[in-house]
Parts: structure tokens; sequence; C-alpha cells
């Protein structure tokens, strides 16, 4: 499985990824307003979250279980901090074609805006494929305004740059943001909505839509599945094809009423057909 479609379609099922970012921009179609899920008043974002688990399996074709991912959000010593962790590892026959490839994301975030919202401190990914390991490490400086990016590459080689952060922007690295959606920090979900979704600044693609279904085409794809429970929303995110290998650039899948994917597919990817992923664990420590 190419490893861009992999890592994306891993953020899209580990918390609705691509609402990672900053600004966000709504634009309405006809829609029928549905309140979001309301955490108890009295219980900050971060409280809300504190100990859960999910985790994910994803299968190709008639291969059900070619990766697993893992998606943990837990306290840090120090006073309002957070640390969510995602890991994603190849199992099984494709897992040892791919050299046992595991993505590993860490985000540090505080709350702010009492308690009704998160900012990222940091994010670091690691990818790890045999012996070799890719490093990449944001660092977010409010005070100074400066993110700061760190690199590794495989070959051990370091490299460190700076840029401004722009008055008033704060960045959301695709977990932070995950977390952020599912509490309401970003607002309502409708019905029939279509959102435009600025990304994290890098070069390439810098938004993405995101469209929640009205009720005809929800209920016409419901009754087309075999299992109906929990599944409250039906998604698509339109992306640019060459991120997702696939056809159209199309992703699409069912949230649960609390926001959290159940599953999801990237339709037609090359060489693979339906990239599909499913909800298996769901817990809280």
């Amino acid at each position: 499985m190419s490893s861009i479609t992999r890592r994306y379609f891993l953020r899209w099922l580990l918390g609705f990824s691509l609402l990672s970012i900053f600004p966000f921009h709504v634009r309405k179609t006809e829609a029928q307003q549905i309140p979001p899920p309301s955490p108890d008043p009295k219980r900050s974002i971060a409280e809300f979250f504190k100990g859960e688990e999910l985790e994910y399996q994803i299968g190709v074709g008639p291969f059900k279980r070619v990766a697993v991912g893992r998606l943990n959000f837990r306290a840090l010593r120090k006073k309002g901090v957070y640390l969510a962790t995602l890991e994603a590892e190849t199992v099984g026959i494709l897992g040892w074609v791919a050299r046992y490839r595991v993505d590993t994301y860490q985000s540090t975030m505080e709350e702010i805006d009492g308690g009704k919202r998160l900012r990222s401190l940091s994010f670091e990914e690691d990818v790890k494929v045999g012996n070799k390991l890719r490093k990449k490490l944001s660092l977010f400086d409010y005070e100074r305004r400066t993110w700061i990016k760190v690199r590794r590459s495989k070959d051990g080689t370091m490299g460190r740059t700076e840029e401004d952060i722009p008055p008033g922007v704060v960045y959301d690295d695709f977990l932070t943001a995950s977390y952020n959606f599912r509490y309401g920090a970003y607002g309502e979900i409708e019905r029939g909505r279509k959102y435009s979704v600025k990304t994290f600044p890098k070069k390439g693609t810098s938004s993405y839509e995101v469209i929640v279904a009205g009720k005809e085409e929800e209920e016409k794809n419901r009754r087309s599945m075999k299992l109906k429970e929990g599944k409250e929303f039906f998604v698509k995110l339109i992306l640019d094809p060459e991120i997702t290998h696939s056809k159209d650039g199309i992703i699409e899948g069912w949230l649960s009423k609390e926001l959290y994917p159940l599953e999801g597919v990237i339709k037609d990817v090359f060489f693979f057909g339906d990239v599909r992923g499913v909800l298996i664990k769901n817990s809280r420590g």
C-alpha cells in the first residue's frame, strides 16, 4: 500500500483528520441544523477525552487486516497539558512486504479559552521502515509567534527552519483538530453543509472540501449497508486525487453521534481498489 495513501487514510479514520487546520471557513447549502453532541458543560475538553482509546483495522480488497491504528489521549504532569498519540503499523503478509512500517504521531496540547478548545504546542511525526527512521518535529512558540521545524532524514542528517506565525493565527495539527471538532470547538455540524478547510501550511494543496450529507443521501447510503447501528452522519472528503492515489480523490464514511469515525473508505485506489477502515475498539481508561 502506498505510504502516502495509508498515511492520509489513517488521518481521516482516526479523528476526522483533515479538519486539522486554521481558520475554519464554512459555506452553507440548504441545511437541516443538527446541534453538536453536547459534552457535560462542567467538564473541559481535556477532561471529556482523557483516557479515551480508539483502535482501527484497515483492509484492502480481500485482505481485511493489513494495518492497525491506535489513538489515545492522556494528561501529562504539567497542569493543563495533554498528549495525543496515534500509532499505525502494517501487519501480516502485507506488513512483511512493507517491512513492517510503523507511523507514530504525537501532539502535545494545552487547553485554552477556559477549557473550550485545545491548542497544539508541538507535533512530532516518526516513520520507521525496517531499521530506517525519519522524524519531523514542529514546535509552536506563540509568545514569540514562531513556528520551529526540525527534521531528521533517514540517513541521520538534521535540518532546522523557523517561520513566523501570523498574528491571531493558531495552528492545529490533525490530532488536535480531531478533538476540537468532536467537542464542538469549530461550531455546529449540519446535514447538507459544506466546509471549506484550510490546511496546515505546506507546499501543494492548501484546502479541501468536507461535505456532511443531507438526509436523503444519508438514508440512501444507510439502506445499502448491512450494519446500520451507531452510524449518525455520512461524510465525504474531496481531495486532490494525487493525495489519495485514487481516481476521484474521494474519501467517504460514517461518524457516530459522538463524531468519531466508525468506518471509512477511499474509493478506487490505484492498484488496490477500495481501501477500508473499521473501528474495532473504543474504550476509556
